[in-house]
Formats: structure tokens, sequence, C-alpha cells
């Protein structure tokens, strides 16, 4: 398929290329005709530029254009006209007076007395006498009003009268047989052009096509192998080609993807390990109460006072377990789907660890365990949700005095500085090995160290972690192995 659409591809291009090219051709072809009659125009303007001046002198020397009683020389100029129409068949001459009006032409019908004579502008003519011919000039063409062709000209005074001599270069003559050969002309300039270039073209666009997508092509391989499964297959030097910014794109974006896959079997392994060990924890005090309830009807009439509250107090406690941890599920559940948005606002968090550190009195005499606060004065208030942050302590608390062996001891420390509140909660446990570090925090994951002392597994910990990450901020974990373990969090100072 990739394959396919490279081929698609290059084929667009070429074809794209191929058009392209046509029109250029044909532009070339109306161009090149363009300039080639304005060199034409111009070289024949050019020397044709005296023969005005030629015609006075020789014409005129002998006979004048005018007879006595003023009118044209007809048969003079009947005689001209043929004379330079046997030399050139493409020119037109005109007798003009001083204000550009034709006096006389053999190529106009001049019988109609009463039909206005022609006029010709005379500011190219006034033009083309100061140039000396010099330059490409068009003047008016008195048999194609509002056309305009390449002329000669020059001035005249002879017996009293003056005026110009106006030749046309390019006579109807010449745009009638010009007209019959530029057709052909055209075919074979732009047939001929057009096969030339669109070989050439063809040939040159199919290397720079082939150069000009090596990069895509290779990008598109990399993709075909990527998506037969070759998961490691990236651009190589990808900041190196000419499609830079794809080859990078796709490199992150393979990146993205491995991540996610990666994090989808971590996720499923965790729904597997997560599955059997909420599965383990609920049946221990399930088959706890199923045995004692079976014990407590065989043996109803049998069972003595003492004993009968003695399994019920099991049969509570094991209630009390169940309910914890179900509680506990529902919550990690709404932190992780982020069903739990924090209500912030300032408090002193001084006030709150004295409160849990009261809460904590009773069950840390129960085990022999001393609870320490460690306050610095003045504490600024903080900005969080209380009560979220009250069950991160809770949990840390209840943690560090699961693992604290008897006489031992739990401190709570508080300190800040410019920007934030550091809570931090210390035991003298067992600690943890630092290779167990980075998942003690998961869900119902519990390191190795504490496991022989302290059965099952728990949320506690997870619950805290995303507590505080949806305070925008981290839990940290200090320990060594029979040094105990610190944890410890920071909240933003609260400003007005």
């Amino acid at each position: 398929m990739a394959q396919t659409v490279s081929q698609r591809l290059i084929t667009k291009i070429m074809a794209s290329f191929l058009l392209l090219m046509m029109l250029v051709g044909v532009c070339y072809v109306f161009i090149t005709f363009y300039f080639t009659n304005k060199y034409f125009e111009e070289t024949s303007q050019k020397l044709n530029a005296e023969v005005a001046n030629h015609l006075i002198n020789e014409k005129f020397q002998n006979a004048s254009p005018f007879l006595e009683d003023g009118s044209v020389n007809k048969p003079l100029f009947g005689d001209i006209m043929h004379d330079m129409m046997a030399v050139n068949r493409g020119i037109e001459v005109y007798l003009l007076n001083n204000e550009g009006g034709i006096l006389y032409s053999v190529v106009l019908d001049h019988s109609d007395d009463d039909k206005p004579a022609a006029q010709v502008s005379t500011d190219p003519i006034f033009e083309f006498i100061a140039s000396k011919g010099e330059r490409h000039i068009l003047g008016d063409d008195p048999r194609n009003p509002g056309q305009q062709k390449i002329f000669s000209a020059a001035p005249f005074t002879i017996d009293g009268h003056s005026g110009f001599i106006y030749i046309i270069l390019a006579s109807q003559r010449f745009e009638e047989v010009n007209s019959s050969l530029i057709g052909s002309y055209y075919l074979r300039l732009g047939l001929g052009a057009s096969i030339v270039s669109l070989v050439i073209a063809g040939l040159l666009g199919l290397l720079a096509i082939w150069y000009l997508t090596k990069n895509l092509r290779q990008i598109i391989d990399v993709v075909r192998r990527f998506k037969e499964g070759d998961l490691t297959s990236r651009v190589e030097e990808a900041e190196k080609t000419d499609l830079s910014l794809l080859a990078e794109t796709y490199n992150e974006m393979a990146d993205t993807i491995v991540a996610n896959l990666d994090e989808l079997k971590s996720v499923e392994s965790l729904r597997r390990e997560l599955i059997a060990n909420v599965s383990h924890d609920l049946r221990t005090p399930l088959a706890i109460m199923q045995g004692y309830l079976e014990t407590l009807q065989m043996k109803k009439d049998s069972v003595t006072e003492m004993e009968r509250d003695k399994y019920l107090d099991i049969l509570q406690k094991s209630i009390d377990k169940l309910s914890v941890l179900i509680h506990q599920l529902f919550e990690y559940s709404k932190l992780e789907a982020r069903q739990i948005e924090p209500q912030k606002e300032p408090f002193p968090i001084s006030d709150l660890a004295h409160d849990v550190y009261e809460k904590y009195q009773q069950m840390a005499a129960s085990k022999n365990i001393e609870i320490q606060l460690n306050a610095e004065e003045g504490l600024p208030m903080v900005f969080a949700d209380i009560s979220l942050v009250e069950r991160v302590i809770q949990n840390l608390m209840d943690n560090a005095l699961k693992f604290t062996p008897e006489n031992g001891r739990v401190t709570i420390q508080l300190r800040a500085d410019r920007k934030d509140v550091f809570v931090s909660i210390k035991d003298t446990g067992p600690g943890i090995p630092e290779e167990e570090q980075s998942f003690i925090f998961e869900r119902f994951k519990r390191a190795s160290a504490t496991s022989v002392t302290n059965p099952g597994a728990g949320l506690g910990l997870a619950i805290a972690k995303k507590i505080i990450e949806i305070h925008e901020s981290t839990i940290r974990v200090i320990s060594q192995t029979n040094q105990g373990t610190t944890f410890q969090f920071n909240l933003p100072l609260y400003t007005a």
C-alpha cells in the first residue's frame, strides 16, 4: 500500500511537471514569436529608415509632386509607387501635408471629393525624424485606422509646397502574406519545440523527482516497516533530511506510540495484579467471616458468652477491614478518573498538623510509639484543599504507625521557604530497599521488607500520591534499610 501511495504521488508530481512544461512551452512559443516580430520590425525600420529621404532626393529633383494649379502630380506618384513596389511589394507611399492629412496615395481611393481626407498622427513622424530612424517607432496605418505599423518618413519643401513623404514598410499585402505563413510557422515551431522540450523535460523531470522524493520514499519505507510491526523503525538523521519537520514529527509520533503501547502493557499488567490482589484481600476477611458465622451457627447452643463476644469482635474487625478496602477502592478510582477536584482555600497547615498529632496519640500509645511534632514558628498559610491534605497526612501516619516497631518514634515536621511549606512524616521502621522505592506508590504494591510483619496490600500511599498530584505537587520518599523512612510533600504558600 505504501508503495502504491508513493507511485501515485510521483505520478501526480510528474503529470503536474509535464503540464507545467507544456504551458511554459506554449508561453515560450508566443513570447518568441512576439519578440521575433518586434525584432523583424525594428530591423526593417532601421534598414529602410532613409527610404523616404531617398525618394525625395531622387524623384523630386526633376519633377515636382505638385502641378502648376497646385494639385497633386498623380502620374508621378503612380510611377513612384510602381517603381518602389517593383523593388519591395511590402511598402505603401503617402503624400502628407504639414498637418498629417493624406493628399494622395496609389493604394487609397481619392475619387470621391466629398469624402474627408484620411489623417495620420504627426507625433510619431516628428519623433521618427528627430531620432533619425534609430528608434523603433510605430505610426498610423491609413488603410487600417486604429492599427500602427513601422514606417519611414521625411519632410519636403518644393515650389512653395511642404509636407511629408510617409512610407508604410509593412503594407496590407505584407500582412496578408505574413498571416498566411504564421499559422504553419506556429505549428512547426510549437510542435517541434514542444516535442523536444517534453522529451528533455521528461528525462530531467524523472531524475529531479527521483532525487527530490528520495527522502519522502525513505520516510514511506520507514512508516511501512513500522506498520508491519517493526516498532524500532525510525528515520535516521531526521534533522538533516530535506523533510526534516516531517521526519522528526514521525519519529516523535513513533516514540509516543511505543511509549503508549508500553504504558498499556503496564496498565494491563497492573490491572491483572490489581484484580489478583483485591481478590486476595477480599477473600481473606470474607473467609474469616464465613468461618466464624458457621461456627456460631453450629455451636449456638454450646458456645459461651465470652466466646460469642470474641467471635463477634473478629467479625466486626473483618467487616471494618472490608469497608476500608472498598472505600479506598472507590476513592482511588475517583482520583484516577479526575472526578475529584480540589476545593482550594487558605488555611494554617500547623493547626491541621496539630489536630492530626492529637488524633493519633491514643493509637500510638497502644503500640508504645512516640509521636513528635516539630513546626517552625510563624508558618504562613498554604493554599490547598484542607480535607484532601488531611487525608494525605492521615494516610502517611497510618503507614508510619503500621511499620514502626514498638518503642519507635514517628515525627511530623513542618518547614517553609519563600514559595512552599514542606510536610515530612518520618518513622523509625525497617526502611525500604532502594530498588523498591520507585513502585511503592503503585496500587496494591508493598515493599518486600514490610511484607512479613504486615501482610496484605493497600491503597493508602497511592491515594496520597494522587491527591498531591492534583495539587500540582509531588510526594517523595527518603529511606534506607534499617534506618527508617521519610515521606515528604510540599504545598504552595497563600498569596493574597
